[in-house]
């Protein structure tokens, strides 16, 4: 049985990245804020830091043009990259759908011909709820399936805040993620039996639930940020700062869901 991927995000610090490397986290993530401030020494440093470990690095840039993404990618070198840029699922969107698919798929191949060491994470939009007929929504999510998968080497279910039919309230406009939210988990059983690659599982995921999301999903991986983040004392995420002891419960918790499933077999 192979090893649930644990992949952490909003580590822009190389002492945290450390400490989640000697814990045994998998996958851990930064995230480019801006175009405008795309250098960011401390980032590199994870990347370097994680790139000399056994742990993958993995790089978020919250900007779309090839060129710039091309750039930053020489300049961090990570592992990884990860697109979380948001794609409608309405019905209605469909045209739009396309035309975004399309703009995605020409980035990807971009970055496969001229990065070929660098992995590829997709996210994909699943709804917070199932509509009301989740049918449309479950199509466009296999549209992307079959358009992206070719490109990618992991997908992620990220969870779609608001109406399949919205796109607006997203906490980063354009993209999808860090909502703090489960998404719903029957679509996203759906994606794990239809993707080609390896999927890892966000949205809401922390703690609280990680066993259960391995031991029903089984997932390849699985992602935490605003759950693992550390706490002002409202009880509110801090961005950029993990509660080590969150995550340690977390690991806990996703080795637990894993000898389940050998004792099961």
């Amino acid at each position: 049985m192979r090893k649930t991927i644990v992949q952490l995000y909003e580590i822009q610090d190389p002492r945290e990245a450390e400490r989640l490397v000697e814990m045994g986290v998998d996958h851990i993530g930064s995230v480019l804020l801006s175009l405008e401030g795309w250098k960011v020494p401390a980032i590199r440093d994870v990347c370097r830091l994680v790139g000399s470990s056994p742990a993958k690095s993995s790089l978020i840039p919250l900007f779309t043009g090839a060129d710039d993404i091309l750039r930053a990618l020489d300049y961090y070198q990570p592992a990884l990259v990860h697109f979380c840029e948001l794609i409608p699922l309405a019905a209605s969107d469909q045209a739009r759908r396309e035309a975004c698919l399309a703009d995605l798929v020409r980035t990807q191949e971009r970055v496969k011909r001229e990065f070929p060491p660098v992995g590829i994470v997709r996210s994909i939009p699943v709804p917070a709820a199932a509509p009301a007929d989740p049918a449309p929504a479950r199509e466009a999510i296999l549209q992307i399936v079959r358009s992206l998968g070719p490109h990618s080497d992991f997908f992620m279910t990220d969870t779609l805040r608001g109406s399949v039919e919205g796109g607006d309230t997203q906490p980063v406009e354009g993209y999808v993620g860090i909502t703090g939210e489960t998404c719903d988990w029957e679509l996203a059983a759906a994606l794990i039996e239809a993707s080609p690659i390896p999927l890892i599982l966000a949205g809401g995921i922390g703690p609280e639930n990680a066993f259960e999301a391995v031991s029903r999903l089984r997932p390849a991986g699985i992602d935490s940020c605003t759950r693992t983040n550390a706490r002002d004392p409202l009880g509110r995420p801090v961005r950029f700062r993990k509660d080590l002891e969150r995550v340690r419960r977390l690991l806990d918790e996703v080795e637990r869901a894993e000898e389940g499933l050998r004792a099961a077999r």
